[in-house]
């Protein structure tokens, strides 16, 4: 992925600006001259630095951008990996903050949970090394949100570092073992929000399946020297187009013989 000019310092410097303004509701154009992460490497060294505002462990890890329509949308051309916080955690059914989200959308996703380390290596995981380490499918929702003004044109560096514009994230029940035998890339997904609004989507709006997001996963944090751990989740993004929400409103996922989850958002 190539080698990181910036140094510890400054890394922690960009991640210490977006993290205020994650915490304040607030967003800025871009960072600043030397703060400003040239590559996806020196993005990732940025958003290594979140995990410090944390007491407890990393929680796992989210995928954006796993359609092409979905990299249209925030103008880049592959997907980007981003750190889950238990801070950005709530189980289902529960009152999510709505606060000062610009995205206002909500997104119908799988979760595995990974049973076995992923320790980054030189040669690739393949998909059937990478299902073998999974523990567990759990449903999910996940509310994304980002630090800039103009998110589209903020480049695939900037959006890294920017946690690859992780907000909320809502862990629905664990999916019965039957999971293991279906294809996901065919599988059906409806979500709603309220009476308002009906999308449907399948697993292969996911990078083809879910499997194949989380294969992806598992290189992407190899080649930049991180481990994949036992214990975390893993939200391997959108199956269907993303819900709009806006304060107040409910949202229920239906994942056919899977099972459901859903939340409902706070009022101003």
């Amino acid at each position: 992925m190539g080698k990181s000019d910036m140094d510890i310092v400054s890394a922690k410097a960009a991640s210490d600006l977006l993290v205020r303004h994650w915490q304040d509701g607030t967003v800025l154009a871009a960072l600043p001259d030397g703060l400003r992460p040239a590559s996806r490497q020196e993005g990732y060294l940025i958003q290594q630095q979140i995990e410090a505002i944390s007491e407890r462990p990393l929680f796992g890890w989210k995928i954006a951008a796993t359609s092409t329509a979905g990299q249209k949308h925030i103008g880049i051309d592959a997907p980007i990996a981003g750190r889950l916080l238990q801070s950005m955690v709530f189980q289902a059914g529960h009152e999510v903050p709505f606060g000062a989200n610009r995205m206002r959308v909500a997104e119908a996703e799988f979760a595995f949970l990974i049973g076995r380390d992923l320790e980054p290596r030189d040669r690739p995981y393949d998909v059937d090394e990478v299902v073998d380490a999974i523990a567990d499918l759990f449903l999910a929702i996940e509310i994304p949100d980002s630090r800039f003004v103009d998110y589209v044109t903020a480049g695939a560096p900037q959006l890294i570092a920017d946690n690859a514009c992780a907000h909320r994230f809502v862990l629905g029940p664990r999916a019965p073992a039957v999971w293991r035998q279906l294809d996901l890339s065919a599988h059906r997904v409806i979500g709603r929000v309220g009476e308002r609004l009906v999308r449907e989507g399948v697993g292969a709006n996911v990078l083809g399946d879910p499997r194949l997001a989380l294969t992806w996963l598992a290189n992407e944090l190899s080649d930049i020297g991180v481990n994949l751990g036992a214990g975390q989740i893993v939200t391997t993004g959108t199956c269907v187009i993303p819900l709009d929400i806006a304060p107040g409103d409910s949202v229920a996922i239906d994942f056919n013989v899977l099972g459901q989850v859903g939340c409902r958002f706070s009022e101003p």
